[in-house]
């Protein structure tokens, strides 16, 4: 008998018997609303899948409001992976390819190496982008190679774990899985060296890292793909809730949603230029674009792209658009 699970949720938890926070995620719904918008090849859905739930996992360890960005970009047959998660665990993701490759001839078991970094010079990105950001204020990006010591990452868990460990100095390990329905993630990350209210010793705190690691190692994709957060939590540490104590907080709910909107599309716009824009009417009708994400599209015609240029703000110029465009 399967066990039952809900889809879409967070579960955070930390250990008493270790100075060690935990995570785990099952998204299916979200991830079925990702998969809708663009058909992919087997392989780059694993990758993109095992990144949705890097992120989020990532994303439920950060205490700020705004969002957080993940991109894997290379030279490869897939040019960027992007991943965008805020602190309501809202997210969405796209995956843009190398239109010169024939994508059909990619093996399904084709690994992060060789999809985006076949040349070496891939690199992950993180952005931290606080909502309520001060004018002239940047976002936080940390920046790291696809590579380790010289050796090509070819995992999503791998990349993250050598993010957090170079930029962060965090102790990290994951373990990802995703199919055509769903995907889930685990989660360890280790923290400065307090069990409950009591300072560890470094021997017990390394003992205690390591004890969890290897319990962790026993998870299955299966495990990762089917079953709800908590269930598995409790499957997983049994024996370290009965000796050392294991707790948990409340589930957090994971949605799709897409920031996209006719005022961002008037804004990009505004910042390609004037001439720019005119020389695409000259040959078109219209300027049309949608969203990587979403998929929605977006048309100005001749008149919205003057809007756009006259009016004082963007606001103004997209109010004076017609409705029924998108």
């Amino acid at each position: 008998m399967t066990d039952k699970y809900s889809p879409d949720s967070l579960q955070v938890f930390v250990f008493d018997g270790a100075p060690v926070r935990g995570e785990i995620v099952n998204i299916r719904d979200s991830w079925q609303a990702i998969l809708a918008r663009k058909d992919y090849p087997p392989a780059v859905k694993k990758l993109l899948g095992d990144l949705v739930a890097a992120g989020v996992l990532l994303c439920g360890t950060l205490k700020f409001n705004g969002s957080m960005i993940i991109q894997a970009q290379g030279n490869g047959a897939v040019r960027l992976l992007v991943l965008e998660c805020n602190e309501h665990l809202v997210i969405r993701a796209t995956a843009k390819l190398n239109e010169d490759i024939d994508l059909s001839s990619l093996p399904d078991d084709a690994n992060l190496s060789d999809l985006i970094n076949p040349d070496g010079q891939g690199r992950l990105v993180i952005t931290l982008d606080p909502a309520d950001r001060k004018p002239g204020q940047n976002p936080y990006q940390g920046i790291v190679a696809l590579s380790d010591d010289g050796e090509p990452v070819k995992s999503i868990a791998q990349a993250i774990t050598l993010y957090m460990r170079d930029s962060e100095q965090l102790e990290t390990r994951l373990w990802l899985a995703s199919d055509e329905e769903s995907c889930g993630g685990l989660l360890l990350q280790r923290l400065p060296n307090m069990g409950g209210q009591l300072k560890m010793d470094d021997e017990m705190a390394a003992e205690g890292w390591s004890r969890l690691q290897m319990l962790s190692d026993t998870v299955t994709n299966e495990e990762l793909l089917s079953l709800e957060p908590k269930v598995l939590m409790n499957r997983l540490y049994l024996d370290e809730s009965a000796h050392h104590g294991v707790r948990s907080f409340d589930e957090r709910p994971i949605k799709f949603g897409c920031r996209c909107s006719r005022i961002k599309v008037a804004d990009m716009l505004k910042m390609l230029g004037e001439e720019e824009v005119n020389s695409i009417l000259l040959e078109k009708d219209a300027v049309e674009t949608n969203c990587d994400f979403c998929g929605q599209i977006y048309i100005f015609d001749a008149v919205d792209c003057k809007q756009i240029f006259a009016s004082p703000t963007i606001v103004d110029a997209v109010k004076q658009a017609p409705s029924s465009k998108h």
